[in-house]
């Protein structure tokens, strides 16, 4: 059978340049986009409970624009006014940007790194004195507390928001021939709104090797890997994918 539909489990891009438009263009397949997993943010009484104070912190770390968004929620909701002498240091200069929707940007000393968590702990050894805060999903990459552990930095960690599985019960009489994952949550939203899902003939994508581990781990067969050699991006890997199985010349 012919691939025609593929679910790819993110929310559909705002602009009309998007590579999966391209692909659904190129290939004639049917592209749809949906959500499998929702950020929802801690409650200010939970956050209470932790018996975190913010402003014991003198410099603050972004690692997402989520964790700006919901840093800021969490100051509004507990009328926590931030100093203008509070540092931010961001993992990327894109989120250190994102910061203009809450803060007079040029007036505030932020620092940032290119992307990698490694490289923004190198930005902060001039920092060595500052008392960190760090908003965090309950879900995060455990090479943040190891590598700031490893640098001797005074640092709390605030979980500020979780990841969790969205109610796709709507989808239940829907057949894609393809469905498209970025994260081991993507795959846990499956296995829960799915408990009966058997795979047959549906292809499975994904990207990154943690999310291909928890194909593999969830019992599915992995059918599309991302990035290769070959095919660095997914749509790379989908269209390749797509012409061999679709015979597209």
């Amino acid at each position: 059978m012919k691939i025609k539909k593929i679910l790819v489990s993110q929310p559909k891009p705002e602009t009309a340049k998007s590579p999966y438009f391209d692909l659904a263009e190129k290939t004639a397949v049917q592209v749809d986009f949906r959500p499998f997993i929702q950020v929802e943010g801690v409650s200010s009484k939970e956050f209470r409970q932790t018996r975190i104070q913010i402003l014991d912190h003198t410099a603050v770390i972004f690692t997402s624009r989520t964790a700006i968004d919901h840093f800021f929620r969490i100051c509004q909701e507990l009328r926590i006014t931030v100093p203008d002498t509070m540092k931010y240091f961001c993992i990327s200069e894109a989120t250190a940007f994102y910061l203009q929707k809450y803060i007079v940007y040029r007036k505030r000393k932020i620092f940032y790194g290119n992307g990698a968590f490694a490289d923004l702990v190198e930005v902060m050894k001039k920092h060595k004195d500052d008392k960190f805060l760090v908003p965090l999903s309950h879900i995060h990459k455990q090479e943040i507390p190891v590598l700031l552990d490893k640098g001797g930095y005074k640092y709390t960690k605030a979980i500020l928001y979780r990841t969790v599985s969205s109610d796709l019960s709507d989808l239940k009489d829907v057949n894609y021939d393809i469905l498209v994952f970025f994260s081991p949550s993507g795959i846990k939203s499956l296995k829960q709104n799915f408990p009966d899902f058997q795979q047959n003939d549906t292809k499975i994508a994904c990207f990154g090797p943690t999310t291909a581990t928890a194909v593999r781990e969830a019992g599915l067969r992995l059918d599309i890997e991302a990035p290769t050699a070959k095919a660095p991006s997914m749509t790379m890997a989908l269209e390749q994918f797509i012409k061999e199985h679709n015979k597209v010349k």
